[in-house]
């Protein structure tokens, strides 16, 4: 991947829907090479899916949690990627110390938060996990 690939995706994730020739013009590459990168990007897995955020879904989530996950092997890059793909994963840090990734999640319900938690536990990779609700916050940003 390189720099174009991560404006492109960059560009992405603030509109999804932006036109190839509004892409084009912020990248300063052509409609073609916009589209054989959205394409090539999709093929190898960097990008798993489209979504809409509405304007519900920007404010806080009633339910809050941060994820701790170890990854066995060399699998980071990959599962970083299919997190990427979840809605209720709503940023992803690396670190250091005991675990490799912590995310953060939010959901509507407790019901929704504990299958995200199952459909995480499950990939390929993923070691160990634990996870923590966020009861409130007292500051931001």
């Amino acid at each position: 991947m390189d720099d174009i690939d991560r404006k492109l995706i960059s560009a992405l994730r603030h509109d999804a829907r932006a036109s190839l020739s509004d892409l084009a013009i912020d990248l300063g590459v052509s409609r073609t090479t916009v589209r054989g990168r959205i394409e090539r990007l999709r093929q190898r897995g960097d990008i798993v899916g489209f979504t809409v955020v509405l304007q519900d879904d920007a404010k806080s989530d009633p339910v809050r949690g941060l994820m701790m996950l170890g990854i066995e092997g060399r699998g980071t890059d990959r599962i970083v990627r299919q997190l990427t793909g979840l809605t209720a994963v709503r940023a992803i840090h690396s670190t250091n110390g005991r675990w490799d990734l912590i995310l953060e999640l939010g959901t509507d319900t407790l019901d929704y938060l504990d299958d995200v938690l199952t459909q995480i536990r499950r990939l390929d990779g993923i070691a160990t996990s634990e996870t923590n609700l966020l009861l409130s916050t007292r500051k931001s940003g």
